[in-house]
Formats: C-alpha cells, structure tokens, sequence
C-alpha cells in the first residue's frame, strides 16, 4: 500500500525530484535539532539553517510533487487517446484502494504540518535571539550586538526592546527586516547605522514592561573616579547626588519628573534630536506653557511627545568616550598607574582612527611603547611587561567601543544623559529656551544633583563613607 502511495508520487521527474528535496530537508532538520538537543553549539547560523532555510527547502520540494502530478496529468491528456484522463485525481471512497491511498495522504499532511508548524515556531524563537540579532549579520550589527553585550541590558533579548509584546510589531520589524537582509546580502546598508531610529516603538509599550518610571527612587549617590593627565596620574574623585526623584504624592519630583503621568511634554528638533527648537508642556490643569528659541527656525523640524529614549537614549548600545575608558581600565588595574603621563598618553594615542582592530591593536603597543622608550628609557626597562599590559588594556578599550569597517568612531553616538558627551540636558535646558515672557526652562546645576565633590583628591565624605 505505503509503495503504491509512494509510486503515484514520484512516477514523473518533478515528483520524484520534490520527495528527494522533501527528504532531505526532513532529514537535515531532524539530525541539526537532535544536535542541538545534545548541547551542540553551533551559532546563529544553526539555527537559521535548522529553523528557517531548511523549513522552506522542506515545503518547497512538499509544492514539486503535486505541480509534477498535474504536468504528469496534463502530458497524458495531450498523448492520443488520453482524453479520458483526468487531469486531476478522482477520489471514489467506494474502493478499497483509494480509500488507502486518502488515508496515507491525510497521515502524510499532518506529519507535514506538524513538522512545518514546528519549524515555524523554532523559527520564531531564533529570529528574536540575541545571537540572530547581532550575529547573523556580524559585519553590520558588531557595533551594536559588542556594546550591548557589556552593557546594564545584556540580558534582555534586542526583541524586547526593538519588538515588543503583540503581533503588530512582530509583523511589522520581519517586514523591515526583509529589506535590511537585501541590504546586507547586497552591502546597500549605511555606514555608521543611523540614529535615532524614528520608527522605534514607544517606550511605554517596551521599555515600562520592565521599568516603573512613576516610582518614586529619591535621591541616589553616584561616585565617580577619574585621573588627572600629570606625570602622577593623579586620581580625583566626583561625588553627585542625583536627584532622581519620580511621583511622590500628588506629583512628580526629580529628574524623573518628566514621565509623571500628569505632565505632557513634546519638543520640535532637527532629525538628529541634537538641536531642539521648541518645547511645549501640557501641566495636570490643562495650561499650556512653550518655551522656544527665538533664533531656531519657525516651520523646520519635528515634533514628538517626549519618553524614555530622549534622555536614556543609549540604553542598551553604550559608547563611551576616550578619557572615560582609559579612567576605566586604570581604575580595574589593567594599567599600571606608576606609569609616568599614562593617562595623557592613552588618551591621545586611543583618540585615533586606526583601519581595523587588529591595526589598532598593534600601533596602540608600538605607539606607547615609543613614548616610554624615548621619553623615560628606564621606565621602559624596568616596566615593559607593565607597558605591554598597558598597551593591551588601552586596544581591548579601543575594539568594543570603535569599529572602523562601520565607521563607528569615539563621538558617532552622543549620550544624551548629563552633558559631557553631547548637550544632553542642555538641549532643552538652556538659557535660549524662554516663553513669550521671557520664562527661562529651568537650567539650576542642582536642579538634576547636588554636587559633593568636584575633581577633589580623596575628598572627606568619600572617605568617611569608605570608612564606614
């Protein structure tokens, strides 16, 4: 019965070419997932092989064998007297045969609708990985998929930002993800890829399925060291309390005033969201009160209601500037601080663009080594496993913040919170933006922390709390 069922598929070549492809992909499929099931461990591209390639060759060769059936027909009918063929099959339940064969064909489907639907779902999970995100296309998403890896959402999958909970968006980011793998296959994507990405899901709908913003957090103490470019590399200490803040009783307090449910803010900028033009609140009551510059222009632009993004713009994808990561690696003890003007000198030599990291690695080690060798020839003796070290530190700082291939350099990405990096604050807190009335947006330095220590070397307060 099982060969008669198997003969009536395959007796023209079309069929019989779409059962060996069908096959073959089954078998493929059942081999990587039992693989996969073992703990092997294979990288994105197993799964795309396993869930996604290998699904469609499996449905594709499924489609071979009825066109191959119908042409098969269809040849027949033109042969002389093939009028009486049928050019497709009749299904009389009165015979014992056919009724095998219909019964062998609906067990066949399902099979093959459980192995599709199977497939589909795998399929699903692989394309909302972080390995697929980052991986899959490595040359273009290595920027991203380093800095998220070291960054405070390492372990929260890109999808739950980028997607989000609900179909709409699911279907929506496959549709934009199709032309971003004809980008990629025929190298049509830019370089650097460009922010802020304006069809980004609202924070409300990604980032508040984790985060309470309305909570209120008060006041928070932040310590932050960093090292003077002397011979010394004199290490001075920051100390902020940054106000926070969120809803506390009938209103909100802090920085995090700004998401208080009660308030509505919107902003007219350029598309960069650098340059800000205007900006309009909505109070509980229902006033209206805009701030402009008078200097920005009247029609340019674009407005947006203000959310999390406008100020944690960087959440995930963080990159940090030159001086904060050489203070890095001296603070973890990668560098050795009793090198003379380390700090000057890995700064300026890791503010360059090298053509590739492994470029950069070797001029960075060949550079500093340089620097000691003509300026301080015994430090350079005594020290050159530390200068090594030093100069392997200050590369491994350089290859997960900069990425020549995308043209992604130590200032491509502002960070918007606080103002070292790019205006940040400042873009709307600024002596330009005033009412009708002259009414400044409020740009007090306490108005986001209360300053402790500013550069002080081992301040009293860091110490007495390091004491206690």
């Amino acid at each position: 019965m099982f060969r008669n069922f198997f003969a009536s598929l395959t007796r023209n070549a079309i069929s019989l070419v779409g059962t060996a492809i069908a096959l073959s992909a089954l078998i493929l499929i059942i081999t990587l997932f039992g693989m996969q099931l073992w703990g092997f461990e294979g990288g994105p591209y197993l799964g795309i092989l396993t869930f996604l390639i290998l699904p469609m060759v499996f449905v594709i060769g499924l489609i071979l064998i009825p066109v191959g059936v119908i042409l098969w027909r269809r040849k027949l009918r033109r042969q002389p007297g093939g009028e009486d063929v049928n050019l497709l099959p009749v299904f009389d339940l009165n015979v014992p045969g056919t009724r095998n064969w219909l019964l062998i064909f609906m067990g066949a489907t399902i099979i093959n609708i459980v192995i599709v639907a199977g497939a589909t779902y795998k399929g699903v999970h692989v394309m909302e990985t972080t390995e697929f995100c980052g991986l899959a296309c490595h040359s273009v998403m290595e920027p991203e998929h380093t800095a998220h890896a070291r960054s405070p959402h390492s372990r929260v999958a890109c999808a739950d930002c980028h997607i989000g909970p609900g179909a709409d968006w699911f279907v929506k980011s496959k549709l934009d993800g199709a032309w971003q793998l004809v980008a990629v296959a025929f190298d049509l994507y830019p370089r650097p890829v460009p922010t802020p990405l304006h069809e980004l899901r609202p924070a409300r709908d990604t980032c508040e399925q984790c985060h309470w913003p309305t909570k209120h957090i008060g006041d928070k103490l932040r310590v932050i060291k960093h090292y003077k470019e002397d011979e010394a590399n004199t290490e001075l200490t920051t100390a902020l309390v940054m106000r926070v803040g969120g809803v506390e009783g009938t209103g909100g307090t802090g920085i995090h005033w700004h998401v208080d449910p009660e308030v509505s803010i919107r902003y007219r900028s350029d598309e960069t969201r650098e340059e800000i033009y205007e900006v309009e609140m909505t109070r509980a009551d229902g006033t209206v009160v805009t701030y402009a510059d008078r200097k920005a222009p009247e029609e340019e632009g674009m407005w947006r209601t203000m959310d999390c993004v406008d100020c944690h713009n960087r959440p995930s994808h963080i990159y940090r500037s030159a001086h904060v990561e050489v203070d890095r690696v001296i603070n973890e003890g990668l560098v050795d601080r009793s090198l003379p003007y380390v700090k000057r000198e890995g700064v300026r030599i890791i503010d360059q663009q090298f053509p590739s990291h492994e470029a950069a690695r070797e001029g960075i080690i060949e550079q500093l080594q340089a620097y000691y060798a003509e300026n301080y020839p015994e430090v350079a003796d005594e020290k050159a496993g530390a200068i090594l070290a030093a100069g392997e530190a200050l590369a491994g700082a350089y290859a997960v913040n900069v990425f020549p291939q995308m043209e992604v350099w130590w200032d491509t990405y502002p960070n918007h919170i606080g103002h070292e990096q790019s205006d940040g604050c400042t873009r709307c807190h600024n002596r330009k933006m005033r009412t009708e009335d002259r009414e400044n947006i409020r740009n007090d330095c306490d108005l986001c922390h209360l300053v402790l220590a500013e550069e002080e070397e081992s301040p009293d307060l860091v110490t007495m709390l390091q004491n206690e």
